[in-house]
């Protein structure tokens, strides 16, 4: 069978030999997904090494609840959910949140040039990966996944003032970290 052919036009057959554990089926779903989804790995985590290790745990979610899909919705979609719900669950096991309330954040305000627009995806990636996991995983999900300080807080346990005050400290730590002299 060529699973190249079924991944893009029979998706049912293809999701078929994935629940029978075929490798081949799951050669081609690591492969074709693995940028997309190492991406988020990379941006939930501090180093290369850690974001395979988290990129490993979701692809092994994903073949273990491949019966859970449903025909019709995005695959990757799907798949990118899973991830992200891995990085939560790494964060969960991995770090001791610090709780700290709204009142003691700071404005982040600038007179400089958008600083984002000066820098390169690598730059961006690399700066995101040195926050403290706490402001890395807030502004990964409020940011990129589109969660609200509502949402994260219940993922991850803390207020709803906790969420948005470590939002503020990601983003101030970041522009630190992309205005700084010689980045």
């Amino acid at each position: 069978m060529d699973y190249s052919i079924c991944l893009e036009n029979d998706e049912e057959r293809f999701v078929a030999a994935l629940l029978r554990g075929d490798r081949e089926a799951q050669r081609v779903l690591y492969e074709t997904h693995y940028s997309a989804l190492m991406s988020i790995c990379q941006r939930y985590t501090g180093t290369e090494d850690e974001a395979m290790d988290l990129l490993h745990e979701s692809f092994i979610k994903i073949f273990g609840k491949i019966g859970r899909y449903e025909s019709g919705t995005a695959l990757l979609a799907w798949m990118r959910r899973i991830t992200v719900n891995t990085a939560i669950d790494h964060y969960r096991r991995t770090v001791r949140r610090r709780t700290e309330d709204i009142e003691r954040a700071y404005q982040v305000s600038s007179d400089l040039p958008d600083v984002i627009s000066q820098c390169s995806a690598k730059e961006i990636l690399v700066a995101v990966q040195q926050l403290p996991p706490t402001y890395r995983t807030i502004f990964n999900l409020y940011v990129i996944e589109g969660y609200s300080h509502k949402e994260i807080a219940e993922r991850l346990n803390i207020t709803d003032s906790t969420s948005r005050s470590n939002l503020v400290k990601a983003r101030s730590k970041l522009q630190k970290t992309l205005t700084a002299p010689g980045r």
